[in-house]
This record gives C-alpha cells, sequence and structure tokens, in this order.
C-alpha cells in the first residue's frame, strides 16, 4: 500500500501523511453532527424581542367595557395590536450542542482524510516567505485545484506566509488553534503548513 503524502506548493517534494489520521474512512452522519453543532456554537443567540409585559405601554383598557358600541378590548400591549409585545419572539439564548471528544476527533480525521484522498490537500513552506508577497501566494496556489482554499498556519511566528496570501480573492486563512471541521470540510482545497499539519495530526490523533 502506498504511503500517503501531501505536496508542497512553491516548490518540490511532499511531506509523508499520518495514515491513522489522514486514511480514516468517511463517516458522513458524524462529520454532519459536529459540523452542526460547530456551526451552532458560532451563533451568537443575541436576537431580543419583548414580550407584552416588556414593552413601554399603559396598562389601561383601550377604552371602557360598555357603552361604545365597539367590541370589548383589554391593554394595549397585547401582540395583535401596532405597538404590543411580541408573542412567542425570540430571546436570548445558547445554540451549544456537545460532541463527545472522540466523535469530534473522528469527525476531524474523516474530513482531513476527504482531502487526502483527492489530492486537494498540499503542503506551504513559511520559510520561503522572507517578506509578504500576495503574488508568490498567488504562483504558489496556481495549478493546484480551484475552488475556495482554506490556508491555516500556526498561531505564531508564519505572519509574513499569513500576509502574503489573506488578499487573494477565495482563499480563507486561519490559525491552527482556530479551525474546525466545518472549515476544513467546507474548503475546496485544503493548504496547510508544517507546523499547521503537526498541529492537527495530534489533534485528530485516536486516543
Amino acid at each position: 500500500m502506498a504511503k500517503l503524502s501531501a505536496p508542497y506548493i512553491g516548490k518540490s517534494g511532499s511531506v509523508e501523511l499520518d495514515e491513522g489520521v489522514f486514511g480514516e474512512r468517511f463517516h458522513m452522519p458524524l462529520v454532519h453532527q459536529t459540523v452542526v453543532a460547530e456551526l451552532n456554537a458560532r451563533r451568537q443567540g443575541t436576537a431580543s424581542t419583548k414580550t407584552r409585559g416588556e414593552v413601554a405601554m399603559s396598562g389601561a383598557k383601550a377604552w371602557r367595557q360598555k357603552g361604545t358600541g365597539r367590541a370589548r378590548v383589554g391593554a394595549l400591549s397585547t401582540p395583535q395590536r401596532i405597538g404590543g409585545g411580541i408573542a412567542f419572539g425570540p430571546k436570548p439564548r445558547r445554540y451549544t450542542v456537545k460532541v463527545n471528544r472522540k466523535a469530534r476527533r473522528r469527525a476531524l480525521r474523516c474530513a482531513l482524510s476527504v482531502h487526502a484522498d483527492r489530492g486537494s490537500l498540499a503542503i506551504v513552506d513559511p520559510a520561503t516567505f522572507d517578506k509578504p508577497s500576495t503574488k508568490a501566494a498567488a504562483a504558489a496556489l496556481e495549478g493546484f485545484g480551484e475552488g475556495r482554499a482554506l490556508v491555516v498556519f500556526a498561531p505564531e511566528g508564519e505572519e509574513n506566509a499569513a500576509k502574503s496570501f489573506r488578499n487573494l480573492p477565495y482563499v480563507t486563512i486561519l490559525p491552527s488553534d482556530d479551525v474546525g471541521v466545518a472549515d476544513i470540510i467546507g474548503a475546496s482545497r485544503l493548504v496547510l503548513t508544517p507546523a499547521a499539519l503537526d498541529h492537527l495530526t495530534k489533534l485528530a490523533e485516536a486516543r
């Protein structure tokens, strides 16, 4: 069986991949569950409406009970009246859903394995960027597939390379600490620095 590897972009050579991480069989329900949980966790949940008890409205009846010839009414704050409270409106809440640690790691392995299997995973060497250069970043990505690219860097020490890729259209850059299954599975191309590759490999290892 051939060993899994990812090519460098911008220079020759390749990096050997951990088969235990990048050779995981795809599990659609597990990946879907993890992606939904991640996207839910990113929601702010700050939408809020006022109930009939919270609107600034008089508590008096709109008009007296009898003698007007009109139907009887109650408070002006009822939901069916203009300026009244909202019935069953949104209130601040949290959308987080728990995903077990082992399940999340396996979902990450599945997402990484998809890119390794279809050849949409590549490695970029940040040492080749001694200064920020969008032109050099575009040249490195040229010829490596099409579609939106996700470039993952180490949180520190790779600023020049990150600045080189951030102005390219259809390219998203993220530090390795912030990348999730939803980001990886939603990208057409995945580009990692060696430090980011090591970090994600350790993060996804079964243990």
